[in-house]
């Protein structure tokens, strides 16, 4: 089960979106945050995606402050009309400010956000665009009245929001269609489950899960980030993945090493797996996005989706979530949780 025999299938990513590979990519760590590239290595891992049918290519404009939208321009313009092309607004770096961080929604923002991420990704329009933080100081109809006037005016597609709760997505989605919702979703982090599935279920908008592989905890690829990882990697700043937290973790894996080795397969594939099933799960489209830097990982996470988990099987990974230690953040307000009613005051 560690490669993909056949291109994957397609599903409509929400009513009236479009059709997409069931399992999309996650490129910021192609050319950002997971320590030094290579850019070889990492341009033939974009192949592989239209290879096995993974259409969905999801950037931001903040991943590497645009050097990632930039790094994706010759794939994309090489393979348009194979891909559904999304990125992000909403997080504003300053490549002269390292410290420099603020949300923005305001319209004149999101004006020029768009027109950078045009130019950077060298396309006329963006398939989908999503929010990509949620600022509560400006109103969510402001916010998404100026983004459903992006696709008046043809720059955009498909609207998407990224971390949102069930009434926050209710709520845009009375002002314009939402196709997408992405937030963090894996068999480590279900803080999403509380409203914002619910809600993109009933309303027929499709749930884009990122990190759906514990940023590679869960893949094994390492159990310490402060021991295992390069130190301009962005994981040593999460707080279940060094210390204490991680040795805990680490232990919650078991059952996943289990199923793995009833299946002949990676424990990736059954993490993936999982996701996948949330689809029948809650009645919705589910399309996780994983990254990755290699062509074998990518096939290899393809294979996932012809994996189907047993009622016991995921009985065993049920507790999971529950019993992590550490935040996903090391600061949550910026996160769906953090804004649902009754969550705990943010760190």
């Amino acid at each position: 089960m560690s490669n993909a025999t056949a291109m994957i299938r397609k599903v409509e990513l929400g009513a009236g979106g479009p059709l997409v590979g069931v399992q999309g990519f996650g490129a910021m760590g192609i050319s950002a945050a997971y320590g030094q590239t290579d850019t070889a290595a990492a341009r033939d891992t974009l192949e592989a995606t239209v290879e096995a049918g993974v259409t969905l290519i999801d950037t931001a404009d903040m991943y590497g402050v645009g050097a990632n939208e930039e790094f994706l321009a010759p794939f994309v313009a090489a393979h348009r009309d194979d891909i559904t092309l999304a990125t992000k607004f909403g997080i504003e770096y300053r490549a002269d400010d390292p410290a420099y961080r603020a949300i923005r929604n305001d319209p004149g923002y999101l004006k020029k956000a768009v027109e950078a991420s045009l130019r950077r990704l060298d396309v006329e329009v963006i398939d989908l665009y999503y929010m990509h933080r949620r600022d509560p100081a400006v109103p969510l109809a402001e916010s998404v009245g100026a983004m459903a006037e992006l696709v008046r005016e043809g720059k955009v597609k498909h609207l998407g929001l990224s971390e949102v709760t069930g009434a926050e997505l209710r709520e845009a989605h009375a002002v314009h269609p939402i196709t997408a919702v992405q937030s963090e979703w894996s068999v480590f982090s279900r803080d999403v489950e509380r409203s914002a599935v619910g809600a993109a279920a009933e309303l027929g908008v499709a749930f884009v899960p990122y990190s759906p592989l514990g940023r590679g905890f869960l893949t094994g690829a390492f159990t310490d980030a402060d021991k295992d990882l390069s130190g301009d990697d962005f994981r040593q700043l999460m707080p279940r993945y060094t210390g204490d937290n991680a040795k805990t973790n680490a232990a919650l894996l078991a059952p996943l090493h289990k199923i793995a080795a009833g299946h002949g397969a990676t424990t990736a594939q059954i993490a993936l797996a999982w996701v996948h099933q949330r689809s029948q799960a809650h009645g919705l489209t589910v399309v996780p996005i994983p990254g990755t830097r290699k062509r074998s990982r990518l096939a290899e996470n393809a294979a996932a989706t012809l994996i189907t988990l047993t009622a016991d099987e995921l009985t065993l990974l049920e507790p999971i979530a529950g019993r992590v230690a550490g935040d996903r953040y090391a600061d949550m307000s910026l996160t769906s949780a953090a804004r649902e009613p009754g969550a705990l005051p943010a760190a």
